[in-house]
């Protein structure tokens, strides 16, 4: 083997991973390694002086290989990749120890620990001299950009992109903009008019030039890579709806047929918002056989309508807001809704307003007032002799008709956590507040777009913390509801947060492709098509004619599992050779 000058750096991680690991015992073991130049550690590797210290080795020690013994290769791969391409080596020059995640994270402080990373460690260096040096390619990039969901994140997002300047098709199922938002009179806690705030922003995507908008139309297919999508849309349900809106897709688009488009993009943001709980899952509550047990969306529309009434017709006189419908139960949602609470204090503002008289009762499971205002929101609330009961989580207030000498039409039982007593409270109008989960179709998108969902059914952001927008799938971007319950201004924050990372792509004209991803020998491949079914991102093609399949390298994520799979052996992954993983493999066990 060629004898390398390789560099290994531990990083401390502030306390994360030396509180468990000894890294000073780390950086002596890798010192007496074969080809090792230098060894040492610091507080925090990713930090500025971090990244200096090993740019400066490089040029004045003479290194050409780095190890980098760290967080998970996920977080900062690619910063010290960048690292050490400015310091004039090839970037997958570099191996990650995740000395972190793998280790000082799953055991506790010890010899035990500190000997794992020291294999680790081991095993990058091994690993680290077989690396080639592997070139990224760049592709073109389409400045249009598929917009999926016109509600308000799907709103915000698209006038972002278009008043900078670039085309934006806008997809819409319904045969209106403004999603949810729509059903909605005021907003929490300012008490604003939702309204106004949809009209503005619906005016300007309806008169904006580079906005094409498509009503009563959905996604058929999605077909490319970052930068340079096909996308299929046809009318909803195959019939009905507006179709194209202000621009020009759909006369110069053929798309198969009447009703069909296809657009070329770039790009692509989902933000398809979310449904309403259905209340009548609840047997508890009376949903649909009490008249007037009703969700807080038909409140709204009641509201809107100009008119707080009961089935009968008359103003009631006492009402009861109920929390968590269908949230932070472990029977239906465990997560919390999140803009439940508030909206329920809304409410009992509303009703002060338009029938003074009303006793007001709000229970709940916890107040949840973690935004900008909603603490005083809450306390303005209580000063409105709202009257707020609390109940256990994963129990059920339990509501039934009155009897004909109590002095309301309904009657809810709570088992009251505070006062630890079985209590009764008058209703005329009891408002469920229903909590938000996953459209139906959410599997459907996730499946045409290449991205993945959790248990409940929210799209999958890249990292939660750092790249909350962005998608396991490159050009692909999530923005509002759609990921997970949140209120108006996070939505409009992250739909704004996708529209900044499109066009950061777009101003740099180009996209540069990862160099690592598998590559078929199509003189070894016997066209069994084992690995086009297996490929979880679409990334492999099959040639009718040749009988050979072939990697879309822009699209491959070098997961390997065709690589595994392929019975002719055919398939190689780049970075990850077969000599690559053995040498580590030795390593661990030497």
């Amino acid at each position: 083997m060629e004898q390398h000058r390789i560099g290994v750096y531990v990083c401390e991680c502030g306390t994360n991973i030396a509180k468990v690991v000894d890294c000073a015992a780390v950086v002596r073991a890798a010192e007496v390694l074969p080809g090792v130049a230098v060894a040492t550690s610091y507080k925090y590797m990713c930090s500025t002086p971090g990244q200096e210290m090993i740019a400066a080795d490089i040029q004045e020690k003479g290194l050409d290989r780095v190890v980098v013994a760290s967080c998970s290769p996920r977080m900062h791969e690619p910063t010290f990749r960048r690292t050490i391409r400015n310091a004039g080596l090839n970037p997958y020059y570099l191996q990650m120890a995740n000395i972190r995640e793998q280790c000082s994270w799953v055991h506790g402080a010890g010899a035990e620990a500190t000997q794992k990373a020291i294999d680790l460690v081991h095993a990058a260096v091994n690993r680290v001299g077989l690396h080639e040096p592997l070139e990224s390619r760049t592709v073109a990039m389409c400045s249009n950009t598929l917009v999926l969901g016109g509600g308000i994140a799907g709103l915000t997002a698209s006038l972002e992109l278009a008043d900078a300047g670039y085309q934006v098709y806008l997809v819409e199922k319904a045969d209106h903009l403004g999603g949810n938002l729509a059903r909605v009179d005021l907003t929490a806690p300012y008490l604003d008019s939702a309204q106004d705030l949809l009209r503005e922003r619906i005016q300007r995507v309806a008169n904006h030039p580079r906005i094409e908008t498509f009503l009563g139309t959905e996604l058929r297919s999605l077909e490319g890579y970052v930068g340079n999508f096909t996308a299929a849309v046809a009318l909803a349900g195959g019939d009905g709806g507006s179709g194209a809106g202000n621009g020009s897709a759909a006369q110069s688009g053929d798309g198969g047929g009447p009703g069909r488009w296809a657009l070329e993009v770039g790009s692509v943001i989902v933000a398809i918002g979310y449904k309403e709980f259905d209340a009548s899952r609840i047997t508890h509550f009376g949903y649909g056989k009490l008249p007037n047990v009703i969700t807080s969306f038909e409140f709204e529309k009641m509201v809107r309508e100009g008119r707080i009434q009961t089935a009968e017709g008359g103003q009631p006189q006492y009402a009861a807001i109920v929390h968590c419908v269908g949230s932070r139960s472990q029977e239906f949602h465990a997560y919390c809704s999140r803009v439940c609470c508030m909206t329920a204090l809304k409410y009992a503002h509303e009703l002060k307003s338009a029938v003074p008289g009303c006793y007001i009762s709000d229970v709940y499971i916890d107040m949840h007032a973690f935004g900008k205002g909603c603490e005083d929101f809450y306390r303005r609330s209580s000063e409105v002799k709202t009257l707020f009961l609390m109940y256990g989580k994963n129990e059920y207030p339990v509501i039934r008709k009155a009897d004909p000498a109590d002095d309301c039409g309904l009657l809810i039982e709570v088992n009251e956590q505070l006062s630890r007593e079985q209590i009764e409270i008058p209703a005329d109008l009891v408002i469920l507040m229903v909590g938000m989960e996953a459209r139906e179709d959410s599997g459907e998108v996730a499946h045409m777009v290449g991205i993945s969902q959790d248990k409940d059914g929210w799209f999958i952001e890249s990292h939660p913390k750092l790249d909350p927008v962005a998608t396991t799938t490159e050009g692909v971007f999530i923005a509002g509801t759609c990921a997970a319950p949140k209120d108006i201004p996070d939505s409009v924050a992250q739909a704004r947060a996708a529209a900044g990372r499109i066009l950061a792509r777009i101003a740099k004209g180009s996209i540069e492709v990862d160099a690592v991803y598998a590559e078929i020998d199509e003189e070894a491949c016997s066209g069994c098509r084992i690995c086009n079914e297996l490929c979880p991102y679409v990334a492999i093609e099959f040639d009718a004619e040749a009988k050979r399949s072939r990697v879309i390298s822009a699209l491959c994520k070098a997961c390997g599992a065709c690589v595994a799979a392929c019975p002719s052996g055919a398939i190689r992954a780049r970075h990850f050779t077969d000599e690559q993983i053995f040498a580590e493999i030795e390593g661990v066990l030497a």
